[in-house]
């Protein structure tokens, strides 16, 4: 398998890869300017000089009279002084009258075929190959007292004098280029280095597959999430949130703005302080678009201990309620087992007793005591009810309501032989277990506790249950709200979290019902107590309870 580059190196080598081809390319460009710069200094440095020679005093009556020496005389001390490569002194006739570098060229043509503009008084700038080599020249005429042209000055450059001079230039550029690249590998290796810590060590694959994991995940859970910035923008939001809050904008729509034009949150929401930044806070409550909800905090921490944002997770107290009063149900359910099986340890043992100290007769008719009411229950429930769940229910309801000294008396007409489809067996029994518990607890209230009544029936294609007690009732203003979540007239035992364990039986209940496609309705009973009456049609099509 061919092994990858980490992303430190491969972005280390690109950075230094392209510094390198920017220096060369800046080092190009300053070279071919300063060439030409200097081509153009030495042009015109050529050009005052051979205008300057030109117009010395004598020279002209010495080229007039070819004074081979007095030129020279002339001219020697001037090439001392000059940086030039070269000066040459030549007549009309352009042969040489004066080479400074080249004695033997005298009377000898002058190369180069750029003196046709000289002699019609022109000066000019060049390049051409003389007989010392090709060189940058500039040539001046010299004039007699006539104005006329009688001779010609050539100061010139060799091409190796600038090529020299230029390699000098590159080279002192050359280690300033050096130096800055050794610059440049030192802080590509230390940007990438920070760079790599910035992304926790990890790939830029990595990184991407952590975003689409993370959007995945956030998209996926039940509970609502967003996340602020230091300065309370809104950085995060999933989509259970926005359904939560009734936020209708998309979160492109949302990112960026400050948390309070997204939220209406309860006051102190941001002001809460914590004994540790770290540990955040959890199950706080607070109202979010007016919904109190459950809301656990979080601190982002890009440096310890130093706050850049806070993640909020936050699920409906209602949910909360609902499965703690769910929980509490099936916690009833086991505390009835646990009666039924400590009764029937009592009647175990004292059977035990009695045959132990041989007394069968009075086991016998202990038995026959102590069965005769439990039978009749048992075999009226089995022969009437088809659920072996729902005859579980109510004998562990009968059994129960029994201990608290509450007759539980079923009437003689019940019958469920199926049930409707809109309605499962789970939420059957959590309809009667509710409405049985209710009726006890009424009926516990009264100065004389009376028997709790009730009715099952799926005659006239709908189920009908009915249950009545003899308790304290229910107040006539209190009748239209005692189906809300959170309503009830007994004591609040919960706490802030899950809230009180009362006022979500009904509550589910009724919502059990209104999605049955039934209804309830609450009566007075006489000559006291309640009657719960509930109607569930059935659909065409049935099954079998």
């Amino acid at each position: 398998m061919k092994r990858r580059l980490p992303f430190q190196v491969k972005l280390f080598l690109s950075l230094v890869f392209f510094s390198c081809l920017l220096l060369a390319l800046l080092g190009a460009i300053l070279f071919h300017f300063i060439d030409r710069q200097l081509h153009h200094d030495l042009g015109q440095r050529a050009r005052v000089q051979a205008s300057e020679i030109a117009l010395m005093p004598g020279l002209a009556d010495k080229v007039a009279a070819r004074d081979i020496t007095g030129i020279a005389r002339l001219i020697q001390p001037l090439r001392a002084e000059s940086d030039a490569s070269y000066i040459v002194i030549g007549d009309t006739r352009e042969q040489h009258l004066y080479h400074s570098e080249s004695p033997e060229r005298l009377n000898l043509p002058m190369i180069g075929g750029d003196n046709a503009e000289v002699l019609k008084g022109k000066t000019i700038i060049s390049i051409r190959k003389g007989g010392i080599g090709v060189s940058l020249r500039s040539k001046a005429p010299i004039f007699n007292a006539q104005h006329q042209v009688i001779g010609i000055v050539s100061v010139g450059y060799l091409t190796s004098y600038i090529a020299n001079i230029n390699a000098r230039i590159l080279w002192q550029s050359g280690l300033y280029g050096i130096g800055l690249l050794l610059l440049l590998f030192i802080f590509s290796w230390l940007f990438t280095r920070n760079l790599k810590k910035q992304m926790f060590r990890l790939e830029p694959k990595d990184i991407a597959q952590l975003v689409l994991q993370q959007k995945a995940l956030l998209e996926a859970m039940y509970e609502g999430i967003f996340a602020v910035n230091a300065e309370k923008q809104l950085i995060l939001i999933n989509r259970a949130a926005r359904e939560l809050l009734d936020i209708r904008q998309s979160e492109k729509e949302l990112i960026g703005k400050p948390l309070d034009e997204v939220l209406q949150t309860s006051p102190g929401f941001f002001s809460q302080r914590y004994t540790s930044i770290s540990s955040g806070s959890h199950d706080q409550i607070a109202v979010l678009n007016h919904r109190e909800v459950i809301v656990n905090r979080v601190a982002i921490e890009v440096e310890p201990n130093v706050e850049s944002g806070w993640v909020y997770s936050f699920r409906d107290k209602n949910d909360i309620n609902t499965l703690s009063s769910q929980l509490s149900q099936i916690k009833r359910y086991a505390d009835n087992l646990r009666i039924m099986r400590h009764e029937q340890l009592n009647w175990t043992a004292t059977l035990v007793g009695l045959l132990q100290m041989k007394h069968y007769d009075e086991a016998i008719r202990y038995i026959q005591a102590q069965s005769d009411g439990a039978q009749k229950v048992l075999d009226f429930v089995s022969a009437r009810f088809t659920s072996p769940a729902l005859c579980g229910l109510l004998l562990g309801k009968y059994v129960s309501a029994r201990e608290k000294g509450v007759e539980l008396l079923f009437d003689p007409a019940c019958q469920l032989t199926q049930m409707p489809l809109t309605l499962n067996e789970t939420e059957l029994m959590s309809v009667i277990g509710n409405l049985l518990d209710n009726a006890v607890d009424a009926t516990l209230k009264a100065p004389v506790p009376a028997a709790v009544e009730l009715y099952i029936s799926d005659r006239n294609q709908e189920l009908l249950i009915e249950v009545a007690d003899r308790g304290c009732g229910v107040d006539d203003a209190m009748k239209p709200h005692i189906f809300q979540q959170g309503f009830s007239s007994k004591p609040d035992t919960g706490n802030e979290i899950t809230g009180s364990e009362h006022g979500i039986g009904l509550f589910l209940v009724a919502g059990y019902i209104d999605k049955a496609g039934g209804n309830i309705e609450i009566t007075d009973n006489t000559p006291q107590g309640t009657i719960f009456t509930v109607f569930i049609p059935f659909k065409p099509s049935v099954r079998q309870g």
